[in-house]
């Protein structure tokens, strides 16, 4: 599904909603789902405790954007490597979500996969001397959902991202994914750690039996094709020493 820019109704909403409980005594703090970073886990971890003593917690699907958030609403949301999350993005997208869901591919989808089996093939051809082979590797690139999502869809642009600054409460990462969880639960002052599902179905994860080999020069085509979202991780990662402090009050 592609990412809404921005939701009218919805923000007017999320406005009231959150005036309302800021009369109650409580923040509202708002999870962004980006796909394929481990979001599924944490929200499942989320769950019990969506009414805290000081937050009231709201779990969105991967539609709604930074945009979507009304200002002075706090924030969570994770990120990962986009080689890594491209590798699981592709999988997600071949099996159709499945077995937790069952999401049936675009008609462009359809035709990628019918191209690429693996994400290794798809990568390589990206660069390769066939023209139409390449071609048809970055229609597929742009074409599977989550594969084609920049991580820029849900914030914007830099500046609109830095002016939202104040409301991000916590930024978390899917290779240290237990860890932060235990930071965020402490951040979020809960008499006990929120505890990550550890199954593949419900942590929406890949089955290990999957190929995620990429050769170098796979390895590369991502990392140019996906420049501007590494850019956006470390802008992330320098960020979040600061933000994912635990100090009271705030």
């Amino acid at each position: 599904m592609p990412i809404n820019h921005g939701d009218r109704k919805f923000r007017i909403k999320q406005t009231i909603r959150s005036a309302l409980l800021k009369l109650k005594g409580k923040q509202t703090l708002h999870f962004l789902h980006i796909g394929k970073t481990g979001g599924t886990a944490v929200k499942s971890a989320l769950e019990p405790h969506l009414v805290a003593d000081r937050f009231f917690i709201r779990l969105h699907p991967h539609r709604r954007i930074l945009a979507d958030i009304p200002g002075g609403d706090a924030v969570i949301f994770f990120l990962r490597n986009p080689v890594t999350r491209f590798v699981s993005g592709f999988y997600s997208r071949q099996r159709q979500g499945q077995p937790r869901i069952h999401s049936p591919w675009s008609a462009d989808e359809k035709i990628a996969f019918e191209r690429f089996k693996t994400p290794n093939e798809l990568a390589i051809a990206l660069s390769g001397e066939d023209r139409t082979r390449r071609e048809q590797a970055e229609a597929a690139m742009r074409s599977i959902q989550h594969v084609r999502d920049s991580y820029w869809s849900w914030f914007g642009t830099r500046d609109y991202f830095l002016s939202r600054l104040g409301d991000i409460f916590f930024i978390g990462f899917q290779e240290s994914l237990s860890d932060d969880v235990k930071t965020l639960s402490l951040k979020l002052e809960l008499p006990d750690c929120i505890e990550l599902p550890n199954d593949n179905v419900n942590s929406h994860r890949n089955p290990d039996s999957v190929d995620r080999n990429l050769q170098d020069t796979a390895m590369e085509n991502i990392k140019r094709w996906y420049a501007i979202d590494f850019d956006f991780l470390e802008l992330c990662k320098q960020k979040a020493k600061e933000i994912n402090r635990i100090e009271p009050g705030f």
